[in-house]
């Protein structure tokens, strides 16, 4: 069933919600800027469209509770709490960032955030996540997991031996399904007859919810429902956000090939901060200078991570064998 947006929020709740995804946006929007003029070096995948999810979700965890990230996990990171200093400078392959440049993208952690790691692997974070809600169970801590992936993981082995086991064993963890409708360029239509990700849930016997995944009140009052759940030995749930990123794959894919002008636009006018930013200012809940307010420390909370970055130094040589099990 498709959730209602969520109108109990107050208007700081909304606010916070509107600064959590204007974060995430300009932060891939100067990441983007930076990988084309060929000064971050390896791969990304861009979060630009999906903020919504990520921001959703992540506003109702708790600091000690945990997340695990896909190789779309950059808006995961910051949304947990990671400050966007860390985050930057691992992009950068700085010494200063969350995992000593080491990481980079995909390979990106933040424990002492909640934040269990990016991942090259479509789906591993599923069963990751699984253990570590058992993990969570076994010593009574009272954390919540929740683990984020894509529409191209619920096909693989991992995502029913996952859900299986977190079913069996009643674990505190939130599957989050971040519904884009493409596996690199693979349409979801073509690669399973069942398009409802929510509706596999029944096969586990966990609640299953589908979510406006461009609606952050929506995707928020979902991970709430889903999160005070699984903290209350309730079990797990699957959410299926309906999202989309506005551009390709990854940064250097123009996403044109197997997706239509007129779907993309479509999707664009979702966009959900522009909905938000809206919503509050035709409903009188923010004034323009508010509004104004937000995205000037926004702008400043990115210059601030992006001169820290570049101002910080590379890695060491002598550093090479630090964190090597076997050398």
């Amino acid at each position: 069933m498709e959730k209602a947006t969520l109108a109990g929020l107050d208007v700081k709740q909304l606010l916070d919600l509107y600064r959590g995804m204007l974060q995430l946006r300009e932060f891939e929007l100067k990441v983007q800027e930076l990988y084309r003029k060929g000064m971050l070096p390896g791969f990304v995948h861009l979060y630009i469209g999906e903020e919504a999810v990520a921001t959703g979700v992540c506003s109702n965890l708790r600091p000690d509770d945990l997340v695990y990230s896909t190789h779309r996990g950059h808006g995961h990171a910051v949304a947990k709490g990671v400050p966007g200093r860390l985050v930057m400078a691992e992009l950068w392959g700085k010494s200063t960032g969350s995992s000593a440049g080491r990481g980079g993208s995909m390979h990106m952690y933040a424990p002492e955030y909640g934040f269990m790691g990016t991942n090259g692997i479509v789906g591993a974070g599923i069963p990751l996540a699984t253990g570590a809600a058992l993990s969570a169970k076994l010593r009574k801590s009272g954390q919540v997991v929740v683990t984020f992936f894509g529409d191209g993981a619920v096909n693989s082995g991992s995502f029913h031996e996952g859900l299986n086991f977190g079913a069996v064993w009643n674990l505190p963890v939130v599957y989050v399904c971040e519904n884009n409708l493409y596996a690199t360029e693979m349409a979801f239509l073509r690669a399973t007859k069942n398009t409802s990700v929510q509706s596999r849930a029944a096969a586990y016997k966990m609640p299953g919810i589908e979510v406006n995944g461009s609606d952050v009140t929506a995707v928020y009052e979902a991970a709430h429902e889903a999160i005070e759940r699984a903290r209350a030995d309730g079990g797990p749930t699957l959410i299926e956000a309906k999202t989309y990123r506005f551009g390709g794959h990854h940064e250097g894919d123009p996403g044109t090939d197997y997706r239509t002008r007129e779907e993309v636009e479509e999707w664009k006018s979702r966009d959900p901060i522009k909905t938000l930013r809206e919503k509050l200012l035709t409903s009188e809940a923010a004034t323009p200078d508010t509004i104004a307010r937000i995205e000037g420390e926004v702008q400043r909370w990115l210059d601030d991570a992006v001169q820290f970055a570049k101002d910080s130094p590379e890695p060491s040589a002598a550093t090479v064998l630090d964190h090597v099990f076997c050398a």
